[in-house]
């Protein structure tokens, strides 16, 4: 059952609602009554349920089966059944056996929800918001937070980076508001935003958060929902709830989860016959001599099957009046590509006492994360698919470490130049290692007053702080750096990032006037300090190669904000929220370092009406709408408004006499920059029918961004630097999402859950230029091609066209429908093809994303799948267009191999800009599908086993001829595939 999926959460949830657990002072007077609570609906038991007796502070919770023991005064006492989402019940315990069924709730569950400041009830919030829980989180082998949503969400795209255990992904929310600035959203962390930045020597900052001690998502799209976060909430915010302490008894959950990973799909090259056969066909007689007597199949020598283990311990529970939680954490990962190693230890701990009578709340959240990572050479990709196939992977000689190589005895380094290396030599002698450290912590204190308890105040204190160091090392034999001896380097980064909350709430209950008011008030202030070490960088020998100009460099941001916030709800039918938040940023000048960003939202409770107040079929009917502004100010530069001075570096110096001097070199600025501001209108439409077992919600958006952050180039001689950060443009996104919730089936043994959503985001630049419509500026390009010359790109940012639309020549086939090498299109007509007959085409970004999920229980069993698709993103195959041409075999100094695509085009040479190589990469891919059984009690202390197995991606479905049609960039070449994964999990409660 779905219960059982989540057994540790809902203990956790139950748990929560009961915060203080006494032991009566008259023991001996006392009769115990204990029994059985379970679900109405299925009769499945309910773990975490809150036991008390009415009228006293005498509590206990369900354990893991559901079971309690409580001691009552004398019988008939009235004891109190306490769980969110059920209904709570009052039953008198005149036998000392009492059992309980609970009924659902539909209208309590998932009541209250976590917002920006605080938390609202479900029924109040007007905005665009999607919770997402432990029990509809993805399952199997999860390395970092984000991929639990993943195709959960409607509005949201989230695109892992590739298959590097512990990479990053591509989040956006409505499509994103920016060009130039940042277009990822603002994840807050336990009520601590975290900076959109790396930290050294992690792949993906938010891998050292552990994806199991996370109890929920908030995810704040419209202006109305992330407008009280301001100045970083453009891109919209994901709020990062984890678990906390409950009071009770101890409770220990022990969890692992071991896995395969195998690659699914390899590049398709030639096989080495076929290499043979076109040297044969094609090349010289020097070349067909040097084609060697070897069968290697590269791709796998660099490949390998991968395994990880993930292991997960936490102890929560009670001591008196202080609920605790404690977990720690064990990954090890081996990445599918050789050398390629992950570890990550992790704790978490969570104290949340009450005191004054529970007028004073505190909540102590503290993370800790440690990893040690070995990264692969990510160029030996590239590689296996380029190098010799007909060649040995080893010599009989030490000399560049035993590996095959390409020579020329001319060179000094007896190695040709500017060709490829053996991939298994750049795997195996380079050692990049990192350890990074990265821990988030607050204090929230929360009094409520004595005099006024309709009123409390809010102080929050929290931090993020991080070291990233590592190493990296190339012997000085290895072929990959032979011309300078090696390398020997190192790196080393520390952050603290520090927030300081202060807020007032007052929520109040007028039923005199059927009104329930709220309003929130407060500051926040954000101080992000990173300190870069700059060492000398030596050779494997030890010899200088560079030395810094400055021993560091401390960058430093901060912001300072105001808010507010109010709530009105009269007869809970209709609802008014309105925002509004002031920022100031360091990143621009006095005059400009403030804005402002309001939002106002309706709702009607339509549902609450009289004449639907009673109707047995429709639940829940409420209409949203909302308008509101929100900021941006996330761009590379701290003062890119003000004109300062840069030390040169060492490669950069003016000879006076004999001697040679580093200079001080003014940086291009702009005086005049400000905030980027997103106007965005929202209005939808939330439904639940039939006791909610239909239930959704339709939201309709347009977002515009104005005064867009754009890196351009500069005129000749009106500035200090080529490019630079410049307020110019505007940007416009509008869509639908819709979101689907199904339970076809629910009986005492059997049910099905389905969840189905949907999301249509359409792009438009509208502007680009500080007059208005410029007819002479065509946009600035994007998406650099690998091959070929430098400076060439796939996309065209232009207006009336969508953000990363290609812009390449239009090719022209034959009868056959064969390209024809090097015939396009003459787009206007002048005889003679050059860029001005370069023709905007698709778009990288998809028109529609959408996704489906299913669970189904039945008695002990569960199983669960969860599908994903892309439509509309087209893909450049920057794989066909650089390897798939006979210039590619036989065109250079050495021979290399290829793409199968030269089968299909014949292409002689590389024709980089042809429109041929951008392909429909639509897809529909099973990310996820999970078994389980639920063993239930297997021992007398009250211990529980629960095993899953699970199956992570699955299938794709593409027309795409690339290895993934999952390409963030847009442009597929030289990525770590995405690995096939097996995972077997266990999980014993006590």
């Amino acid at each position: 059952m779905l219960k059982n999926l989540s057994i540790n959460l809902r203990c956790t949830l139950g748990a929560l609602t009961f915060l203080m657990i006494a032991l009566s002072s008259f023991a001996q007077a006392q009769v115990t009554v204990s029994g059985l609570v379970k679900s109405a609906s299925d009769q499945e038991a309910l773990p975490g349920v809150s036991v008390s007796v009415k009228g006293t502070q005498t509590g206990t919770v369900t354990d893991a089966q559901g079971r309690y023991s409580i001691k009552v005064p004398q019988l008939g006492a009235t004891l109190v059944f306490t769980f969110i989402g059920f209904t709570t019940q009052e039953l008198s315990a005149s036998t000392q056996i009492l059992n309980v069924d609970l009924k659902e709730d539909n209208k309590t569950l998932g009541e209250v929800v976590v917002v920006g400041y605080g938390t609202m009830r479900k029924q109040d919030l007007t905005g665009a918001v999607t919770v997402v829980g432990a029990k509809d989180f993805q399952k199997g082998t999860i390395t970092t937070p984000e991929q639990l949503i993943s195709g959960k969400v409607p509005g949201v795209s989230i695109v892992s980076g590739g298959g590097q255990p512990g990479s990053g992904s591509t989040i956006r929310i409505r499509g994103g508001a920016s060009l130039s600035a940042s277009n990822d959203p603002l994840f807050v962390i336990d009520d601590v935003p975290l900076e959109n930045s790396q930290v050294s020597g992690a792949s993906n900052p938010l891998s050292f958060i552990n994806p199991n001690d996370i109890e929920s998502f908030t995810v704040l799209k419209d202006a109305s929902a992330t407008a009280i976060y301001g100045a970083r909430a453009s891109n919209g915010v994901i709020i990062i709830t984890t678990k906390k302490g409950t009071s009770g008894k101890l409770n220990v959950n022990f969890s692992t989860v071991n896995a395969l990973s195998t690659i699914e799909k390899y590049a398709d090259v030639l096989s080495t016959e076929q290499f043979k056969s076109v040297v044969n066909q094609f090349g010289t007689a020097d070349q067909k001599a040097a084609v060697g007597q070897f069968d290697t199949d590269w791709q796998k020598q660099i490949y390998q099957n991968g395994f990880n283990t993930d292991n997960n311990i936490s102890f929560d529970g009670g001591i008196k009046k202080l609920p605790y939680r404690l977990s720690l954490g064990f990954q090890d990962q081996s990445g599918i590509l050789k050398t390629d190693k992950y570890q990550k230890t992790s704790a978490a701990l969570a104290l949340n006492p009450s005191f004054l009578d529970e007028h004073l709340k505190v909540n102590l959240n503290i993370k800790g994360s440690m990893q040690k990572t070995r990264f692969a050479n990510q160029a030996a990709i590239g590689g296996a698919v380029s190098f010799d196939p007909s060649q040995a992977v080893y010599t009989n000689q030490a000399k560049y470490g035993g590996y095959w190589e390409y020579l020329n005895a001319t060179n000094p380094s007896g190695l040709e130049n500017l060709v490829g290396r053996n991939p298994l030599g750049l795997l195996n002698q380079r050692e990049d290692r990192a350890t990074p450290y990265r821990s988030i912590g607050n204090l929230s204190l929360s009094y409520k007053f004595h005099f006024l308890p309709d009123l409390k105040a809010v102080l929050n204190l929290g931090y993020d702080a991080s070291t990233g160091k590592g190493t990296v090392y190339v012997p000085a034999t290895a072929a990959e750096l032979i011309d300078q001896g090696g390398t020997d380097s190192k790196y080393k980064q520390n952050k603290l990032n520090t927030v300081a909350d202060f807020y007032l709430n007052y929520v109040k209950d007028i039923k005199s006037i059927k009104s329930r008011v709220e309003a929130t008030a407060g500051y926040s202030y954000n101080d992000y300090l990173t300190k870069v070490f700059n060492y000398t960088s030596y050779n494997a020998t030890g010899a200088i190669i560079s030395e810094p100009a400055f021993p560091y460099d401390e960058p430093r941001a901060r912001t300072r904000s105001y808010f507010a916030r109010f709530n009105y709800n009269y007869d809970e039918r209709y609802f008014i929220t309105g925002t509004v938040r002031t920022d100031g940023s360091s990143r621009f000048a006095e005059e400009n370092r403030y804005g402002t960003f309001p939002s106002v939202a309706l709702s009607w409770a339509i549902n609450n009406e009289s004449f639907l107040k009673n109707n047995n079929t429709i639940n829940l009917l409420k209409l949203r709408a909302s308008y509101g502004l929100t900021g941006q100010q996330d761009i590379n530069s701290l003062f890119g408004y003000m004109s300062y001075y840069n030390l040169s570096a060492n490669t950069a110096t003016y000879q006076f006499g004999d001697t040679y001097y580093q200079m001080y070199r003014p940086s291009g600025y702009i005086s005049d920059l400000k905030w980027e501001q997103t106007a965005t209108s929202n209005i939808a439409l939330d439904f639940g029918l039939y006791n909610n077992r239909i239930s959704g919600s339709i939201d309709f958006y347009k977002r515009k961004t104005s005064d867009l952050l754009n890196k351009i180039p500069q005129p000749a001689g009106t500035n200090f630097s080529a490019t630079a950060f410049v307020n110019v443009g505007d940007m416009e996104n509008k869509g639908v999402e819709l979101s689907l919730n199904v339970v076809p089936v629910q009986n005492s043994n059997f049910r099905w859950d389905a969840g189905f959503n949907l999301t249509h985001n359409k792009n438009i630049i509208t502007n680009l230029t500080v007059v208005p419509q410029d007819p002479n500026y065509l946009g600035f390009p994007s998406g650099t091609i690998a091959g070929g010359v430098s400076g060439q790109y796939a996309f065209i940012n232009a207006v009336g066209y969508p953000k990363n639309t290609f812009f390449l020549y239009k090719q022209v086939y034959d009868a056959s429908g064969k390209p024809l090498e090097g015939i396009y299109l003459d787009y206007d007509k002048d005889g003679a093809i050059s860029t001005s007959d370069f023709v905007k085409g698709k778009t990288a970004d998809p028109n529609v994303f959408l996704g489906f999920t299913n669970n189904l229980s039945y008695k002990k069993w569960s199983s669960s799948f969860v599908l994903r698709a892309s439509l509309g993103n087209y893909v450049y195959n920057n794989a066909f267009s650089q390897r798939g041409n006979l210039a590619q075999f036989v065109g250079n100094q050495v021979l290399l191999n290829g793409s199968t695509n030269f089968f299909d085009t014949g292409f002689k040479n590389q024709q980089l800009l042809s429109d041929y190589y951008v392909e429909n990469g639509s897809f529909l891919k099973m990310d996820n599908f999970s078994v389980g059984y639920n063993f239930g009690k297997i021992a007398k202390n009250g211990a529980s086993l629960r095993a899953s197995a699970f199956v992570q991606n699955v299938f794709t479905i593409t027309k795409y001829k690339g290895m993934d049609p999952e390409v963030a960039s847009g442009v597929d070449n030289n990525i770590y595939p995405r690995p096939r994964i097996f995972s077997l999990g266990l999980n014993l409660s006590l």
